[in-house]
């Protein structure tokens, strides 16, 4: 899918890591809601509440998912999955634009 059509984007931004990953939220009529968002290159961690489906639309990052030793590289083209209520790390190689998915 390359866009979302009857949705409603919220304005205000998801800032995080001093403005190095920005995202913004997008609700679907379902009640779904998923962001679009950039990260700069540098090293993040993230905690989650939801599972989230990663989308990796353009860049490349490796990352390390809860209860792995092995960091995985991942680039355009390609998705992860992160469990609910987890922490996950990346190390973000380019500027890499993704799609994240909150699955309840």
């Amino acid at each position: 899918m390359t866009e979302f059509k009857n949705v409603t984007v919220i304005k205000k931004a998801n800032v995080y890591f001093d403005g190095r990953v920005t995202s913004r939220t997008i609700l679907f009529n379902d009640c779904s809601r998923k962001t679009l968002g950039i990260m700069s290159p540098g090293e993040y961690e993230f905690g989650t509440t939801d599972k989230e489906l990663m989308e990796i639309l353009a860049g490349e990052m490796d990352v390390l998912l809860p209860n792995k030793s092995e960091w995985l590289t991942v680039k355009e083209g390609e998705s992860f999955e992160v469990p609910a209520q987890s922490k996950f790390s990346l190390k973000v190689k380019t500027v890499a634009d993704y799609c994240c998915s909150y699955i309840k």
